[in-house]
């Protein structure tokens, strides 16, 4: 039986819970997945007392980066993006993953979008340098806009093949031309921005937000012709991942992702 939460805070908003129950029910499996407000600084003490009866947890803001202090065995993939959002219990170790690179590149392969050759990525914490491992490869340059320059250099340690280059904290138009737009930052942070919009963008916008939807930015996109895609079909994708860790089952990650967007109403 799976017995797993999500940590972080706030917490309340999350569908996390929803979305697990929602998958065990489809997969038949037995499990129980709630939520547990985590403030940072306190995730070590909350794991002290989680005996072998955890299968594990999925981590959001702000527990990202501090789960590195707390884990015993920690993936490649997370040390190369100091960033793990899954802790899984293994004889009574916390081993830590990511699901969230992966999680990028399903959901945008779910929404049908070509693998893009320029990608605009809003915000540079733990999960702009997702996004930036997602999308690394030879045939991709990637921007990142922001407002930290403290935050470059590990940036820079997600991509392996892809150029990156850091632009300053303001709209241009160069951003209509992009064939990916992903904003990582919270929400509200470019509400300036969208009020800027005003025409058709030729890429795809990527909103990891999902709560409120749409965010203003996404709408202006859409608003004047271009392509979304929300912070739900990320949260189901990475679920998904984080669900063949908690079970180590086969899935079928199509039937899936259709049955929870069906089921969460996107």
């Amino acid at each position: 039986m799976i017995n797993a939460a999500v940590l972080g805070s706030p917490i309340s908003h999350s569908l996390s819970p929803k979305l697990h129950a929602a998958a065990y029910k489809f997969l038949n499996i037995k499990g129980s997945y709630t939520s547990f407000d985590v403030p940072s600084g306190s995730l070590q003490d909350f794991l002290c007392n989680k005996d072998s009866e955890w299968t594990g947890f999925s981590l959001t803001m702000p527990l990202k980066e501090e789960a590195l202090s707390c884990a015993d065995t920690i993936d490649p993939l997370v040390q190369k993006i100091r960033s793990g959002n899954t802790l899984l219990n293994q004889d009574g170790k916390w081993s830590l993953f990511s699901t969230d690179v992966l999680g990028f590149k399903n959901a945008v392969s779910t929404n049908n979008v070509n693998a893009p050759s320029s990608v605009l990525i809003i915000g540079s914490g733990a999960t702009a340098r997702a996004a930036v491992a997602a999308f690394d490869s030879s045939n991709t340059t990637i921007y990142v806009l922001h407002r930290n320059s403290e935050r470059e250099n590990s940036i820079r340690q997600c991509a392996q093949s892809s150029s990156i280059t850091f632009l300053p904290w303001e709209f241009t138009a160069d951003i209509y031309n992009f064939d990916l737009v992903v904003n990582t930052t919270p929400k509200y942070a470019i509400d300036d921005f969208a009020q800027q919009l005003s025409r058709k963008p030729t890429g795809t916008y990527f909103d990891v937000i999902y709560d409120p939807w749409p965010t203003n930015f996404a709408y202006s996109w859409a608003h004047n012709g271009g392509n979304v895609i929300g912070g739900l079909d990320l949260l189901i994708a990475q679920g998904i991942e984080q669900i063949r860790i908690f079970t180590g089952a086969q899935l079928s990650t199509a039937e899936l992702t259709s049955y929870l967007k069906s089921e969460l109403k996107i």
